[in-house]
């Protein structure tokens, strides 16, 4: 029994370190412990070592006596989550004393208010950040920079036992979406995660109301999600734009971007309308404008062509100038076809053409890039012709979204052991016949590494592997991009910024 006290008396501490509750808060958080836990009674102990990163191995160890105490039943993941959340969650403040702490920081300077309510959803375990390092991360140097890799590691795979009582549990609708309000305290349960320690800041956008949250599983630093107050699907439209340029005047060192509002092409979650931002500097923001383009009706906007795999169209300028144009250029897309290149506004009355719009401050002004999306699909490309081929499935099958398509690859997990097991038939030369079966979808990439490479050794194995995902995923980014890098494609860009010129005269 000693070792839980220890244990509680740990987090305690560790609450105290990190700014979750302070020594007045000590015999109330106790307390509060001792009651999920079921315990009725304390025994002091002295803790010497507090010097955790993290909360995870504490709560490992309160974990693993509350399910041989009976606490927990499964002992699944899932259910130490909601554990896990709800111990946390003894340490964490109120919602209302998070908000007026953020105002007040914010009073001061938005960036002291984000650094502060960042710090406090890693702290309190919210933002996973002992699971987040099992993410496999590496840069690569390509022709358009510098791109970013993740194998995602940090989200747990589901065991048989939840799988099962998965398909035993009562659905809910509360809350709708893992982006709704509601999920600010929410236990948890078996189809809906954790989120006892979870907190949000109400911020206003065009007078509408919407709110700020950091992404539990961050794939890059600060890596937020503002979200519309109602359960409302995405929907592409000049207040979203003009929403994107408010937000970066209210923080203006973050950048922000949405998903765009069709399959396919979109994110994950179309349900609720939300954009994703954060502190950090892509590869897409580095590159650099090839060709610029004029607008008549705003000559003091800089706009143009970025050299990216993508079609992307930058602009930058005073705020209504960049959300003028912004509208019209997606405007003018919304309807657009071009038959010489694949390009089709419309199949019946359904839709295809959207944008991926990210806004930043560059130098005091506002700059947005519009990435142009299709999401028609074809007998020859049924996942989708503006998507990766399924030549590229083997690396990434996935949406392209937003993050994608700023620079960061975002590949499933299974690359980490198929790559691992594909430096070693490298090294070993290893017959076609004598693979894993599961592997041959890496065959003919396998065969142009051998062709391209004399030097493969069990020293430089792994970096040719990155380097070679990481210009994979270029042509995976390439196959996303409506106008190709041809000279045809050029053209073709061209030809569709002279109808937008047109309209901006």
């Amino acid at each position: 029994m000693a070792d839980i006290f220890e244990a509680l008396e740990q987090l305690i501490q560790y609450g105290i370190a990190n700014g979750l509750i302070h020594r007045e808060d000590i015999v109330y958080t106790r307390n509060r412990l001792l009651a999920a836990l079921q315990l009725e009674e304390w025994k002091p102990v002295e803790v010497k070592d507090v010097s955790f990163s993290s909360p995870s191995p504490i709560l490992e160890a309160i974990l693993d006596w509350a399910y041989e105490n009976g606490r927990i039943k499964t002992n699944t993941t899932t259910e130490r989550d909601i554990w896990d959340a709800k111990l946390m969650n003894c340490l964490m403040p109120r919602p209302s004393e998070v908000i007026r702490e953020f105002y007040a920081k914010y009073n001061k300077d938005p960036k002291l208010a984000t650094d502060w309510f960042y710090s406090l959803s890693k702290a309190s375990n919210y933002i996973h950040t002992a699971r987040i390092a099992k993410n496999k991360q590496w840069k690569t140097k390509t022709e358009y920079g510098e791109i970013d890799i993740t194998i995602n590691l940090s989200k747990p795979e589901k065991d048989p036992k939840e799988i099962a009582k998965l398909k035993d549990a009562p659905a809910s609708s509360y809350p709708k979406c893992v982006l709704c309000k509601e999920n600010e305290g929410y236990e948890g349960t078996w189809h809906h995660p954790a989120r006892s320690n979870h907190r949000v800041i109400p911020l206003t956008l065009l007078d509408e109301k919407w709110y700020f949250q950091y992404s539990p599983y961050v794939y890059y630093n600060e890596h937020c999600i503002v979200f519309h107050a109602e359960h409302v699907p995405m929907k592409m439209e000049r207040k979203t734009f003009a929403r994107l340029l408010d937000f970066i005047e209210k923080f203006p060192h973050y950048f922000i971007g949405s998903n765009a509002d069709l399959p396919i092409v979109g994110g994950s979650i179309l349900a609720h309308d939300h954009f994703q931002g954060g502190n950090y500097t892509f590869a897409m923001e580095k590159a650099e404008i090839e060709e610029y383009v004029s607008f008549s009706a705003f000559p003091s906007l800089a706009a143009g062509i970025v050299r990216w795999p993508m079609s992307v169209i930058r602009l930058r300028g005073k705020k209504e100038e960049v959300l003028e144009a912004a509208d019209v250029i997606y405007r003018t897309w919304q309807t657009y076809s071009d038959p010489s290149v694949d390009i089709y506004a419309k199949s019946g009355t359904t839709p295809h053409n959207t944008v991926t719009p990210i806004a930043r401050r560059r130098a005091g002004l506002f700059e947005m890039d519009i990435v142009l999306r299709n999401n028609r699909t074809s007998r020859e490309h049924p996942y989708g012709i503006f998507h990766p081929h399924e030549e590229l499935h083997h690396i990434k099958k996935e949406n392209i979204g937003l993050i994608e398509v700023m620079g960061l690859a975002v590949l499933p997990g299974r690359l980490a052991k198929e790559l691992d097991i594909l430096a070693q038939y490298l090294i070993q030369h290893t017959k076609k016949e004598d693979w894993d079966p599961a592997l041959l979808k890496h065959w003919d990439w396998y065969e142009e590494i051998r062709s391209k490479y004399t030097d493969i050794t069990k020293e430089t194995v792994l970096d040719i592997l990155q380097h070679e995902v990481g210009q994979r995923f270029i042509t995976v980014l390439e196959h996303a991009g409506v106008f190709k890098r041809t000279k045809r494609g050029k053209q073709a860009f061209r030809t569709f910024l002279r109808k937008v010129q047109e309209k901006l005269s």
